[in-house]
């Protein structure tokens, strides 16, 4: 059963996808600047096949690339392949479920690293909400309303976020491992135009919990039902709390006893959209967060608080350039030592 973190004590990290094509510059970035908590970064623009949802559609049964979308084509018969995922998800067969270069260059380049100046290393998958939205069948219906395949994709989720515990764990220098689940689709919760099952959603999310030992997390960039998601118990949620940490604070029962109970927040204040970035002055955003910071210390304990929050820049990262992205990862972590007192 995964299980909550290490108090991380307001350290910064990363979020996703860069905007570098060559995975050895991109490490490197990433452990120069968040050493004590990197993350394996993806890198879209290096290939369709990195990309969100393309990045984990191998060992998906039926999944194909046509005209650069993924979609699901049954003009086979996808049974022998479904039971097999079931089988192997029943006896915890994770190793055909790996990430290769093809499609985690970033992964591959990071299994490759010392990173004995770290504890932590985190790293992200497609959820299987957002990947059963996007990805739609020949009738261009999204596969997470086909019953078989919404209960299916949670478990090639769990193989996959295993095998990427196992490898982290196999990195000199890691003794914990973070897998977060990319679910923008999220915020559709509580929606009549997309409707998504909350019951659904719990299942499938049990269905991964259940399988590792290390801590297993959520990003929603959006607004969502936040009540639903702390429910769930992840132990780290990631946001972007530069635009919508107003709508965040209303959960503030729920957040208060996540916090308090060992969850991590990983508060994105540090826009990765440049042209929003570079207006901003860092005290700007050090003020904001420590705004967010005094509201929620007024039902939480300041010492939980600092201990059980993350810094982080907004997803949307690989929008810029690699100089960019390097300013938005730095100025992350200075807010992060301002708040330390380093």
């Amino acid at each position: 059963m995964a299980t909550n973190l290490q108090p991380p004590e307001s350290l910064a990290t990363g979020v996703g996808a860069l905007p570098h094509t060559d995975p050895v510059r991109a490490c490197d970035d990433v452990i120069g600047i968040f050493a004590r908590f990197p993350y394996v970064p993806t890198l879209p623009n290096r290939s369709l096949k990195e990309s969100i949802v393309f990045c984990d559609s191998p060992r998906v049964p039926g999944a194909e690339i046509r005209d650069n979308k993924l979609l699901v084509g049954k003009e086979r018969d996808l049974m022998p392949e479904m039971e097999q995922v079931y089988l192997d998800y029943l006896e915890l067969n994770y190793r055909e479920y790996g990430i290769d270069s093809e499609y985690g260059s970033g992964f591959a380049e990071m299994q490759r690293r010392d990173l004995s100046g770290a504890r932590t290393l985190k790293c992200q998958i497609t959820g299987p909400v957002t990947f059963g939205m996007q990805v739609t069948d020949t009738n261009r219906r999204p596969i997470y309303y086909d019953e078989q395949f919404a209960d299916l994709l949670p478990k090639i989720s769990a193989l996959r976020a295993l095998w990427c515990e196992k490898e982290m764990l196999k990195i000199p220098g890691i003794s914990e491992t973070l897998v977060v689940l990319n679910e923008p689709y999220l915020a559709a919760l509580g929606s009549s135009v997309i409707p998504i099952q909350i019951e659904s959603v719990r299942a499938g999310w049990e269905d991964i919990s259940s399988v590792l030992d290390g801590g297993l997390g959520i990003h929603c960039c959006s607004n969502t039902d936040w009540k639903f998601i702390f429910s769930l118990k992840p132990a780290f949620l990631s946001f972007d709390a530069f635009s919508c940490a107003k709508e965040f604070l209303l959960y503030m029962d729920s957040l208060s006893d996540f916090m308090e109970s060992g969850g991590v927040v990983a508060w994105g204040i540090v826009p990765a959209d440049y042209t929003v970035f570079s207006v901003q002055s860092e005290d700007g955003l050090f003020e904001q967060y420590q705004e967010i910071r005094r509201r929620v210390t007024e039902h939480v304990d300041p010492v939980i608080f600092d201990a059980q929050s993350m810094i982080t820049p907004t997803c949307g990262i690989r929008f810029s350039d690699e100089q960019g992205s390097r300013e938005i990862m730095r100025c992350a972590c200075r807010i992060s030592g301002r708040i330390r007192g380093e």
